[in-house]
């Protein structure tokens, strides 16, 4: 049992309101694993005050002196690695051979790829005939990001920051506070200059709001819902800040008859379900096309109720539980509203898998001969939760795929590449995975309408921490 507590100005500090803590569980056991003490108003403040007054310096340091730090962070990062995908695997209940393999991962390769994007990028140039451009930090940054890529998303805010020269304020989620607090351990052991780093616990509705209006904050990087994206956005506006959100998603999966039909449904249910189904740009929609569309169902079917639900501790390939009690309650309830639909049960349904009683596990769930108006096909979910749609002509899949107010990302698998070609072009997403191809590290993400806007990863992760200043009469030649 621990109790963790806010990191600022290059000391860890209890809250000014301690008596406030909330409760870390584990959701394969439902038993508190942990206490944080939440920040309020005042601890807000301070972190935001000690990030500003350390901008000046930090801001001024070279490209060398960020990487050498960034790469000192790594170093401790990969001496606790069994440490770090413990912590995912106890706070969101990632089954542990996912929680090392991908979820810590991820932690490593985005450092990777953003110390690279770093080391070739250009910061001056020569514009036309006397003019210099060059990118400059945009300042203090605040970072709110979410539980369900709990590192994933911290990195992909935090080191892109640092590098480009800005100081920043982290608010983690509450929900998975211990993963933050061995990567803010990581970064006090690197030794950042004090106030360059800082971290708060505390609720969005608290302390989210507040850090994101905050006059000395110059930016505000925001990964989560669209309904707390759409509050972060108005709450910077009045100071006009920049402001990038990666938001919800509801990813199509277009799967056309001259497909291989057997790979594409098992992989498109493999990643639907994969983290439980909690990943914003899972592919939750599979569109199938008519002539095929009878045997893909069969196949769905199969593929759905072969996946195997357990404990988190246990090593292996399954689905571990929900992150918590209330995302549970609302993967039922979406589920009933499916059956009340009127969309076929084609496998799983509403309660606990057999056995596991004890837990937010929810069963693996497939619907069939869905409508893209019903609820099930517009709203996300975020469970693990596939619906699928019939279509008969490749304009009607494309509309149909883009008839969503979400743009994160888009899945597509057909024999015809050029059809993948012309297809991927029109699909209103932020990412194409045409045939079950995947991202890298300096891949831009990000999306199309209420799935946010701004891009991460690689150099388009640092861009968005930079502006671009235009400097005349730059030279006299």
């Amino acid at each position: 049992m621990r109790e963790l507590g806010c990191y600022i100005a290059g000391h860890w500090v209890t809250p000014v309101m301690e008596t406030v803590k909330l409760a870390v569980t584990n959701p394969a056991t439902e038993q508190t694993v942990a206490k944080v003490s939440m920040a309020g108003i005042d601890d807000a403040e301070a972190a935001v005050q000690a990030a500003a007054l350390a901008l000046d310096s930090w801001s001024q340091t070279t490209i060398e002196q960020r990487m050498s730090l960034v790469e000192h962070f790594l170093q401790q990062y990969e001496s606790h690695y069994e440490d770090m995908a413990q912590a995912i695997s106890t706070e969101m209940g990632s089954p542990i051979d996912s929680a090392r393999e991908i979820q810590a991962e991820t932690g490593v390769g985005h450092t990777r790829a953003f110390l690279e994007s770093m080391a070739n990028m250009v910061l001056e140039q020569r514009h036309e005939d006397n003019v210099q451009v060059v990118r400059e930090p945009i300042g203090v940054c605040v970072l709110i990001t979410p539980w369900n890529w709990p590192v994933n998303q911290i990195v992909c805010k935090v080191v892109p920051a640092l590098l480009a020269g800005c100081t920043v304020v982290l608010k983690p989620s509450e929900l998975t506070p211990l993963s933050a607090q061995l990567y803010a351990e990581f970064m006090a052991a690197a030794k950042f200059p004090a106030g360059v780093f800082n971290m708060v616990h505390g609720t969005g509705s608290v302390i989210g709001s507040y850090l994101a209006s905050h006059p000395l904050v110059n930016m505000v990087s925001f990964t989560g819902s669209t309904r707390a994206g759409v509050a972060v956005a108005k709450a910077a506006a009045d100071t006009v800040k920049r402001v990038t959100q990666e938001l919800g998603g509801k990813s199509p999966n277009i799967i056309f008859a001259d497909a291989d039909l057997s790979a594409a449904i098992r992989h498109g249910v493999s990643e639907c379900m994969f983290n439980t189904g909690q990943s914003c740009d899972a592919p939750t929609r599979m569109l199938v096309e008519q002539s095929v569309y009878a045997q893909a169902e069969i196949l769905a079917r199969l593929a759905v109720k072969a996946i195997k639900t357990g404990a988190p501790s246990q090593s292996g390939d399954h689905l571990g539980p929900l992150v918590s009690q209330q995302q549970w309650d609302k993967v039922q309830r979406l589920i009933q509203i499916g059956i009340d639909e009127g969309a076929v049960l084609l496998a799983g349904g509403t309660g606990k898998p057999d056995g596991l009683n004890i837990g937010y596990y929810a069963k693996p769930t497939l619907f069939g001969n869905v409508n893209n108006q019903m609820k099930i096909a517009q709203e996300e979910i975020f469970g693990p939760v596939l619906v699928l749609i019939p279509f008969a002509t490749e304009e009607e899949a494309i509309a149909i795929a883009n008839d969503t107010p979400y743009g994160l990302g888009a899945y597509l698998y057909t024999g015809d590449l050029q059809r993948g070609h012309r297809v991927a072009r029109q699909l209103k997403a932020g990412t194409v995975h045409i045939n079950g191809a995947t991202l890298a590290y300096t891949t831009p993400f990000g999306g199309y309408k209420q799935s946010g806007n701004g891009r991460e990863y690689g150099a388009y992760g640092i861009h968005d921490f930079q502006e671009i200043k235009a400097i005349s009469g730059y030279y006299t030649d």
